[in-house]
């Protein structure tokens, strides 16, 4: 691993990390006047720190909703704990990705880890919300981007959210489910909706900036906080994922140096070996999706995907 600098402070979270509703971490607060249930949520990674930084300034701020009801979930609170900026990548997780751990199979399994554990503890709060918001940034050099499950509620919110202002639709990993393709976000005929923003670099200021935007303009658009925001200015761009790039060996290596957000202007382009494998792109104008240079073996290193009009 390259070294990467640190540009934020790691937040005190010591008055937050109690919860006020018996989930340790979280903070929900419900209106008199009726609306949906929102739900922003950081440290889903726990040294993605630059969302527990915007969550720690709502509740320090005294943020409370106009109508329905607002959550504030800091999720891997034992890895943030663990984070040290002089190694900031150890702090992911502690024993296993908490992000892929959100589908039936793990959640009704014996399964055990710290991260297991929590995500358990979380789902009676997740299986009420209906609009969500998963704070993420990126280690690696790309465009910010929103992700979301392949369903049409998720790419409407997306598209309404409007930042970032691309809105991707994918099948996530084959490693296990991410929080926003839970069963209350993907059932067939369920409403409720959510996205996973990834703001920016991890550990840097604008990343913060771009996350408040994010967050602020959910909060309008649910009725939280505010009026309804105005279109944003520049139209929402969308992409669905055509293929996901898993490595298959501990040879993965792309050709040349790649940024997320990068076209790839001619079908059958190489861009990247995994052993014997040549991966090239599907399709004229393929779209790279948050290229990662170092990926070990049954890791997604890449997902590519084709701009379309929003369904």
């Amino acid at each position: 691993m390259p070294h990467f600098a640190v540009g934020l402070a790691k937040p005190d979270l010591r008055p937050w990390l109690g919860g006020n509703c018996g989930i340790p971490g979280v903070w929900s607060f419900t209106a008199a006047a009726p609306g949906p249930h929102l739900a922003l949520v950081a440290l889903t990674h726990g040294n993605e720190i630059a969302g527990a930084i915007v969550l720690a300034e709502m509740l320090a701020a005294g943020i409370r909703p106009e109508g329905g009801r607002l959550s504030l979930i800091f999720a891997n609170t034992d890895a943030f704990l663990a984070f040290d900026a002089e190694n900031p990548t150890a702090a992911r997780y502690l024993e296993e990705d908490l992000n892929r751990l959100w589908g039936e199979d793990r959640l009704q399994s014996p399964r055990d880890s710290r991260e297991m554990r929590r995500v358990r503890a979380l789902i009676p709060v997740i299986e009420s919300v209906d609009m969500l918001v998963d704070l993420h940034s990126m280690l690696w050099p790309s465009e910010p981007l929103m992700l979301v499950a392949d369903t049409h509620q998720a790419i409407r919110f997306g598209q309404a959210l409007g930042t970032p202002r691309l809105t991707v639709a994918d099948p996530g990993h084959i490693a296990g489910r991410r929080l926003v393709d839970h069963a209350r976000f993907t059932t067939p005929g369920s409403s409720a909706a959510a996205v996973l923003v990834e703001a920016g670099q991890h550990w840097e200021a604008a990343t913060v900036g771009a996350m408040t935007q994010s967050a602020r303009r959910a909060l309008g658009l649910c009725g939280i906080l505010g009026a309804a925001p105005a279109p944003w200015p520049e139209p929402p761009l969308f992409a669905r994922v055509t293929e996901t790039v898993t490595a298959t060996s501990h040879n993965f290596m792309f050709l040349r140096e790649f940024r997320g957000g990068e076209v790839i202007p001619e079908a059958g382009t190489v861009i990247a070996q995994d052993g014997a494998r040549e991966i090239r792109t599907p399709h004229d104008d393929c779209l790279l999706v948050m290229p990662t240079p170092i990926a070990p073996r049954g890791h997604t290193a890449v997902r590519l995907a084709r701009f379309e009009a929003p369904p």
